[in-house]
Protein backbone atom coordinates (compact mmCIF):
# COMPACT_ATOMS: atom_id res chain seq x y z
CA UNK A 1 0.00 0.00 0.00
CA UNK A 2 1.12 3.57 -0.35
CA UNK A 3 2.89 5.37 2.46
CA UNK A 4 -0.02 7.83 2.89
CA UNK A 5 -2.52 4.97 3.36
CA UNK A 6 -0.21 3.27 5.86
CA UNK A 7 0.21 6.50 7.86
CA UNK A 8 -3.56 7.06 7.96
CA UNK A 9 -4.16 3.44 9.00
CA UNK A 10 -1.54 3.68 11.78
CA UNK A 11 -2.97 7.00 13.02
CA UNK A 12 -6.50 5.53 13.11
CA UNK A 13 -5.32 2.56 15.17
CA UNK A 14 -3.29 4.78 17.51
CA UNK A 15 -0.02 2.98 16.82
CA UNK A 16 3.24 3.80 15.05
CA UNK A 17 4.49 3.14 11.52
CA UNK A 18 8.04 1.78 11.85
CA UNK A 19 10.49 1.29 8.98
CA UNK A 20 11.93 -2.24 9.09
CA UNK A 21 14.07 -2.46 5.92
CA UNK A 22 15.05 0.90 4.43
CA UNK A 23 17.23 -0.55 1.67
CA UNK A 24 14.42 -2.61 0.12
CA UNK A 25 12.57 -1.31 -2.90
CA UNK A 26 9.91 -0.27 -1.83
CA UNK A 27 10.93 0.22 1.84
CA UNK A 28 9.34 -2.26 4.28
CA UNK A 29 7.38 -0.77 7.17
CA UNK A 30 5.34 -2.28 9.98
CA UNK A 31 2.41 -0.97 12.02
CA UNK A 32 3.28 -1.58 15.69
CA UNK A 33 3.07 0.05 19.10
CA UNK A 34 6.61 1.44 19.48
CA UNK A 35 6.60 1.45 23.30
CA UNK A 36 5.49 -2.18 23.46
CA UNK A 37 8.08 -3.12 20.81
CA UNK A 38 10.89 -1.43 22.76
CA UNK A 39 9.78 -3.15 25.99
CA UNK A 40 9.77 -6.61 24.33
CA UNK A 41 13.16 -5.94 22.76
CA UNK A 42 14.61 -4.89 26.15
CA UNK A 43 13.19 -8.04 27.82
CA UNK A 44 14.68 -10.25 25.08
CA UNK A 45 18.13 -8.63 25.49
CA UNK A 46 18.00 -9.14 29.27
CA UNK A 47 17.06 -12.80 28.74
CA UNK A 48 19.99 -13.26 26.33
CA UNK A 49 22.41 -11.62 28.79
CA UNK A 50 21.20 -13.92 31.55
CA UNK A 51 21.69 -17.01 29.34
CA UNK A 52 25.19 -15.85 28.37
CA UNK A 53 26.06 -15.36 32.04
CA UNK A 54 24.79 -18.86 32.89
CA UNK A 55 26.86 -20.45 30.14
CA UNK A 56 30.14 -19.02 31.43
CA UNK A 57 32.00 -21.59 33.44
CA UNK A 58 33.03 -20.62 36.93
CA UNK A 59 36.30 -21.51 38.59
CA UNK A 60 35.56 -23.56 41.70
CA UNK A 61 38.24 -24.20 44.33
CA UNK A 62 38.73 -27.24 46.51
CA UNK A 63 41.28 -27.08 49.32
CA UNK A 64 42.73 -30.34 50.59
CA UNK A 65 45.05 -30.75 53.57
CA UNK A 66 47.90 -33.26 53.67
CA UNK A 67 46.44 -35.19 56.61
CA UNK A 68 43.04 -35.85 54.99
CA UNK A 69 41.46 -39.27 55.52
CA UNK A 70 40.51 -41.47 52.58
CA UNK A 71 36.77 -41.05 53.17
CA UNK A 72 37.03 -37.25 53.32
CA UNK A 73 39.18 -37.31 50.19
CA UNK A 74 36.57 -39.38 48.35
CA UNK A 75 33.87 -36.89 49.34
CA UNK A 76 35.96 -33.97 48.04
CA UNK A 77 36.70 -35.83 44.79
CA UNK A 78 32.96 -36.48 44.34
CA UNK A 79 32.33 -32.76 44.87
CA UNK A 80 34.98 -31.83 42.29
CA UNK A 81 33.45 -34.29 39.82
CA UNK A 82 30.08 -32.56 40.39
CA UNK A 83 31.64 -29.18 39.58
CA UNK A 84 33.11 -30.58 36.37
CA UNK A 85 29.81 -32.22 35.37
CA UNK A 86 28.09 -28.82 35.76
CA UNK A 87 30.50 -27.37 33.21
CA UNK A 88 32.65 -25.48 35.69
CA UNK A 89 36.43 -25.58 35.94
CA UNK A 90 38.00 -26.61 39.24
CA UNK A 91 41.19 -25.59 40.99
CA UNK A 92 42.56 -28.22 43.33
CA UNK A 93 44.73 -26.79 46.13
CA UNK A 94 46.87 -28.90 48.43
CA UNK A 95 47.38 -26.79 51.57
CA UNK A 96 50.60 -27.12 53.56
CA UNK A 97 50.56 -26.13 57.25
CA UNK A 98 53.50 -25.56 59.56
CA UNK A 99 56.37 -27.97 59.01
CA UNK A 100 54.56 -29.79 56.20
CA UNK A 101 56.46 -27.55 53.75
CA UNK A 102 59.50 -29.75 54.33
CA UNK A 103 57.62 -32.64 52.67
CA UNK A 104 56.51 -31.24 49.32
CA UNK A 105 56.74 -34.69 47.74
CA UNK A 106 53.85 -35.89 49.96
CA UNK A 107 51.70 -33.07 48.58
CA UNK A 108 52.62 -34.03 45.02
CA UNK A 109 51.67 -37.66 45.74
CA UNK A 110 48.32 -36.55 47.19
CA UNK A 111 47.64 -34.39 44.12
CA UNK A 112 48.47 -37.34 41.83
CA UNK A 113 46.09 -39.51 43.89
CA UNK A 114 43.27 -36.94 43.53
CA UNK A 115 43.83 -36.70 39.76
CA UNK A 116 43.81 -40.51 39.57
CA UNK A 117 40.52 -40.68 41.47
CA UNK A 118 38.95 -38.15 39.10
CA UNK A 119 39.58 -40.54 36.21
CA UNK A 120 40.21 -40.19 32.51
CA UNK A 121 37.46 -37.68 31.70
CA UNK A 122 39.44 -34.63 32.80
CA UNK A 123 42.08 -32.34 31.33
CA UNK A 124 44.78 -30.92 33.61
CA UNK A 125 45.39 -27.26 32.77
CA UNK A 126 49.11 -26.62 33.15
CA UNK A 127 51.63 -28.04 35.58
CA UNK A 128 51.07 -28.07 39.35
CA UNK A 129 52.46 -24.85 40.84
CA UNK A 130 53.52 -23.79 44.31
CA UNK A 131 52.02 -20.49 45.40
CA UNK A 132 53.22 -19.76 48.91
CA UNK A 133 51.99 -22.66 51.05
CA UNK A 134 49.69 -24.11 48.39
CA UNK A 135 50.26 -26.58 45.57
CA UNK A 136 47.57 -25.99 42.97
CA UNK A 137 46.46 -27.21 39.56
CA UNK A 138 43.44 -26.46 37.38
CA UNK A 139 41.25 -29.16 35.84
CA UNK A 140 38.32 -29.19 33.43
CA UNK A 141 36.16 -31.78 31.75
CA UNK A 142 37.03 -33.09 28.26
Amino acid sequence: MSSKEAQVLARDQGVDLVEIAANANPPVVKIIDWGKYQYQKMKEEAKNRKKAREKQSELKQMKIGLKISDNDLNIKVRKIRGFLDDGDRAKIMIVFRGREMAHKEIGQELLDKVLGLLGEGIIVEGKPQFNGRNLSVGVRKK
